[in-house]
């Protein structure tokens, strides 16, 4: 960007000059985890989300894994902090007058519906840019085009159809999915730079466009080492991985490597004391090359770092599961953060298996926010996980989620600016209201 483009430089203090995405409205027609996970990021940096959802049903997920009587679980909280809420009945003609509205005064929508909702909802791509020429309009799906963009994805599917399952577990176990939410959680942050891309290209273009994140192209691009380690394949065997020093062959595609290091450096989950009856008494530790002369010092072997069988990386491959359980006889002697505390001391890479108990308690997390106790009307305090994008201009807070509907009548008048009596109108044709429960015959 020409520097003459630029405003000038704010003199207000770094914080103080308010958000990241202030001024920017979005259109939010998601539910469950993809969606949320993407418009949720936006409304901490700023962005204004509008959460349109089903009068008295809501977001599926506020029903789901219900752990207080008559609160929003936390599969919703979790997901939509910071967002307004506004029912809508998409079918009703005065649903449509107010969604009509809403596309032509919001930047972008985003919606992860099965394929082809949208268009059957009547919001086409020529509809929605025929109201808003300015309008982005940007969608997770499950796959992108090709023989299975019509099929519905969930996070599990889209792990193993994104190349993450295949390379999880052990070489003789079955394929495993992460705990870790890659299918949902991450597509969702992909789009949400696919949007803030697109909101920067509108502002040399005048235009907005279409932005789609396919579930299995975000997986993918998370497990992109084992694409690297399939082509690898081709030219001899992976060296780090344990089975080449097993002698076992390698077939034709890339194999489940355990707890192997997924980079250059051999690296394994190893017991610490307490293991295995505590679950978590485990530590990731890393024989890295330059600092493997300490490593030795540190577990009783001096005479490895001049003796030829193990001096040298090369040296060491074949005979890594030797050298890891002699390791892990040391660690088993300490707790994770003791051995932490000592390779940390000397360089040597590692890292405690941390419970979610443990992260949860851990203070430096709270301090940084991204762990944060948030206070709700009817389920009270809940920990949340805050903005893992940290600015020093664009200070993030967090919010709590929105009950069903709890800024209707706000979004009407402010948003939309409609008047007392249009509100009153559309309102009493029943377009943002549940319709009446029919009486069970006697």
């Amino acid at each position: 960007m020409a520097q003459a483009s630029l405003p000038d430089v704010s003199t207000k203090p770094f914080g103080q000059d308010g958000k990241a995405l202030d001024g920017v409205r979005i259109l939010d027609f998601t539910h469950v985890q993809s969606g949320p996970t993407c418009t949720q990021l936006l409304a901490w940096f700023g962005a204004d989300v509008i959460k349109v959802e089903r009068p008295g049903v809501g977001d599926i997920t506020r029903g789901q894994l219900v752990d207080v009587k008559g609160a929003d679980s936390l599969y919703f909280t979790m997901l939509n902090h910071n967002k307004r809420s506004i029912t809508i009945d998409s079918k009703h003609p005065q649903g449509k007058r107010v969604l009509d509205a809403l596309i032509k005064s919001c930047d972008v929508l985003v919606e992860n519906f099965a394929p082809g909702a949208l268009d059957r909802m009547g919001l086409t791509w020529e509809y929605i840019h025929k109201l808003n020429p300015r309008m982005i309009v940007a969608s997770v799906k499950g796959f992108g085009p090709g023989p299975y963009e019509d099929c519905k994805v969930y996070e599990n599917v889209a792990q193993c159809a994104g190349g993450s399952a295949s390379t999880t577990g052990f070489r003789d176990g079955p394929p495993l999915v992460t705990g870790a939410q890659i299918g949902d959680s991450g597509t969702g942050l992909h789009l949400a730079l696919g949007i803030v891309s697109a909101l920067f290209q509108r502002n040399r273009t005048g235009r907005g466009q279409k932005v789609l994140c396919a579930m299995q192209d975000g997986v993918l691009n998370l497990a992109r080492v084992k694409l690297r380690d399939q082509q690898r394949l081709k030219h001899g065997p992976l060296t780090e991985y344990s089975q080449y020093g097993e002698g076992i062959e390698f077939g034709d595609a890339t194999p489940r490597a355990g707890n192997d290091s997924g980079g250059g450096q051999p690296g394994r989950i190893l017991k610490c004391k307490g293991a295995p009856q505590d679950p978590n008494a485990y530590i990731y530790f890393i024989t890295q090359a330059p600092v493997w002369e300490p490593i030795c010092d540190l577990i009783g072997e001096p005479t490895w770092k001049t003796d030829p069988e193990y001096s040298t990386p090369k040296a060491r491959l074949p005979k890594l599961n030797q050298i890891f359980e002699r390791i892990e006889q040391w660690t088993m002697t300490k707790t994770k953060f003791e051995v932490m505390e000592l390779c940390n001391a000397v360089d040597i890479p590692v890292g405690p298996i941390l419970s979610m108990k443990e992260i949860a308690e851990e203070k430096s997390l709270r301090d940084t926010g991204t762990v944060v106790e948030v206070d709700h009307p009817t389920r009270g305090k809940y920990l949340t996980v805050g903005n893992p994008i940290k600015m020093s201009d664009s200070i993030s807070e967090v919010k709590r989620s929105p009950l069903l509907g709890e800024h209707t009548d706000e979004i009407l008048k402010d948003v939309l600016g409609f008047k007392a009596d249009e509100i009153a109108e559309i309102k009493g044709s029943g377009a943002l209201s549940a319709p009446p429960k029919k009486e069970k015959a006697a």
